[in-house]
């Protein structure tokens, strides 16, 4: 007979995931489910005293793409490294299952593209030992992890695999392909998916340029792979839209969910050039969670940005003719050239012809330093052209001259979504919605030029301590929406709360001093593959499973994290106490 492992946390302040005000109090944790919450007495395996510090829930993100990363590695970073003890990844349509081998360049391309991993990191990286889903799940779960991972089947894959180049020239599917591709999803589902992810927006393409292959499929396909959840009773739906059509796009999603009965969640962001259009898409989420449906939004905790370097894939002078001759040269070699003064005058006299990458890159009136720590509400005046209009030059000179600092590691900060009016207003207002939930931290993707995985850590230290240019929201708030809340939107209602029978997922934070560090580049993939990556001081302790895996922000070594198959629910009270007998 094995003696149990235990923890107990003493004496710390608990934001249990409820919303209720913190209270001082205890935690046991025995062999990974939470047994007492309140005054313990005995003794355990492990203590932490916890006096003078905040424990909440371990952190579930539920917007990811970790499902490469996950196959190779057993750190789940930068997600696991920042509080985030459950990842749940297959989002936005994309995934590698299930797939024949003739069908792996197409989606590898589709995610170098989409989600910025580069092709060689993939190539060697992924193991392919697995064509169908369920055996992708196989080999999920023969692996451990530093958190636990959690995955759902992209409708991209899908397409592919039923039918072929047709699929992904974005063809229109038969009846037949339809009902294929619903009774594959239905089996991942079965096997343990979530559930059943698609993009329709035009950002997303592959790194040959062509669109997603979901872009525009049929709302009959839609509705036949969500029925077919439907017809098993299991499975969440998840998709990114463009809501171009916003009235007839939100009534084709509501019909779908209306058909196959099964939640919902979506991408909500505010667009620069039509700011208000978000408010439509809640207008028709209210009226149909009014109605009964089980929708919502994912939000993120700032705004979506692209980080811009000289050391990174973008910069704002990418795509101009001089600077593209310069762009794969080793850094050291490229800072050398790129420090000469012809060329320099060279650059900054160029002028970029695509005039919607000079808006979303070049446009130095919403591009800012990012520093350390990073600043990531910063104010109008301190944009490059409020710095540059300062200091008496002209803002692209600014810019090549502030991206040379740092051995060419400086990085400037251009949030694209979320900040029309240059402050977070709008996202507090976003934020508060009854409708949503945090998400879109997109954490294992954009490696070269989005660094989001921190948005749980952020969602804390800006939203209940340091924000300064607006109102605040309580911190307990906020932990229960990145634990409870994030949780139960994709059916993981095992975790997310801390007490009794719920999963021993923890983290104890000195909240006072929590502070994110600015993203640095870090080559810890395949083929020496680089990724921006991020930490955080003051999480003295991350525990997953009641084993701690992160102490100080530094890896103890321990690998609870495993592969969570399907919805879950929490022990009950009869079973915690059989436990204790036992």
């Amino acid at each position: 007979m094995t003696t149990p492992q235990s923890l107990i946390i003493r004496n710390g302040l608990i934001a249990d995931g409820t919303g209720t005000k913190p209270y001082i109090g205890d935690i046991k944790i025995v062999d990974g489910i939470i047994q007492q919450v309140g005054t313990v007495t005995g003794t355990a395996t492990e203590e932490i005293d916890a006096k003078g510090l905040l424990v909440t829930p371990g952190f579930v993100d539920i917007h990811t793409h970790y499902d490469g990363q996950v196959t190779w590695s057993n750190k789940v970073a930068s997600s696991s490294q920042l509080g985030v003890t459950t990842v749940v990844m297959g989002n936005c349509g994309i995934g590698f299952a299930p797939c024949n081998p003739e069908h792996r360049q197409v989606m590898m391309k589709l995610m170098e593209g989409v989600e910025d991993i580069p092709g060689v990191v993939l190539d060697e990286g992924l193991p392919w030992n697995w064509r169908t889903f369920p055996e992708y799940l196989d080999a999920l779960e023969a692996r451990q992890y530093d958190a636990d991972i959690a995955t759902q089947v992209g409708h991209a894959p899908l397409r592919i695999h039923v039918m072929g180049d047709r699929g992904a020239a974005r063809e229109v599917a038969t009846e037949a392909e339809s009902l294929e591709m619903a009774r594959l999803a239905a089996e991942a589902v079965q096997a343990g998916a979530l559930g059943f992810t698609t993009s329709r927006t035009i950002l997303h393409k592959s790194s040959d340029g062509h669109h997603t292959p979901t872009l525009g499929a049929a709302e009959s396909e839609l509705t036949t792979i969500a029925k077919g959840l439907g017809a098993i009773g299991q499975g969440v739906l998840q998709l990114v839209s463009d809501f171009d059509d916003t009235d007839n796009e939100f009534a084709m999603l509501r019909r779908i969910v209306e058909a196959s009965g099964r939640p919902l969640s979506l991408t909500l962001l505010q667009h620069e050039h039509l700011p208000q259009r978000w408010r439509r898409v809640m207008e028709h989420m209210h009226a149909a969670t009014d109605a009964g449906l089980q929708m919502k939004a994912q939000v993120g905790a700032r705004p979506v940005a692209l980080l811009l370097s000289f050391s990174l894939t973008i910069c704002p002078f990418s795509q101009l003719s001089s600077y593209d001759a310069l762009a794969k040269l080793p850094l050291a070699e490229k800072l050398e050239r790129l420090k000469d003064p012809a060329l320099r005058a060279k650059i900054v006299a160029e002028e970029h012809t695509e005039v919607m990458f000079k808006r979303r890159v070049a446009n130095f009136e919403n591009l800012y330093p990012l520093g350390d720590p990073p600043e990531y509400e910063p104010k109008p005046e301190d944009s490059i052209a409020g710095l540059a209009k300062r200091a008496g030059v002209n803002p692209t000179e600014y810019a090549y001259d502030y991206l040379l600092q740092n051995e060419g590691k400086a990085i400037l900060y251009r949030p694209l979504y979320n900040y029309a009016e240059q402050n977070l207003d709008v996202l507090r207002e976003m934020l508060l919605d009854r409708d949503t939930v945090p998400g879109l931290s997109d954490g294992g993707a954009h490696y070269g030029f989005i660094c989001d995985a921190s948005f749980p850590t952020y969602l804390l230290t800006h939203w209940a301590r340091d924000r300064s240019r607006g109102e605040k929201i309580p911190l307990e708030t906020l932990v229960k929406w990145q634990t409870h809340d994030t949780a139960a939107t994709v059916g993981l209602n095992d975790r997310g709360l801390l007490r009794p029978g719920y999963k021993g997922d923890v983290n104890v934070i000195d909240f006072e001093n929590l502070k994110l560090h600015a993203p640095k580049i870090v080559h810890d993939l395949p083929a020496n593959g680089r990724r921006l990556g991020q930490v955080a001081e003051g999480y003295r302790a991350t525990i997953v499973a009641g084993v701690v895996t992160y102490r100080d922000g530094v890896s103890t070594g321990n690998l609870p994290g495993k592969l969570i198959r399907g919805a879950q629910v929490a022990q009950t009270v009869a079973q915690v106490a059989q436990a204790v007998a036992a």
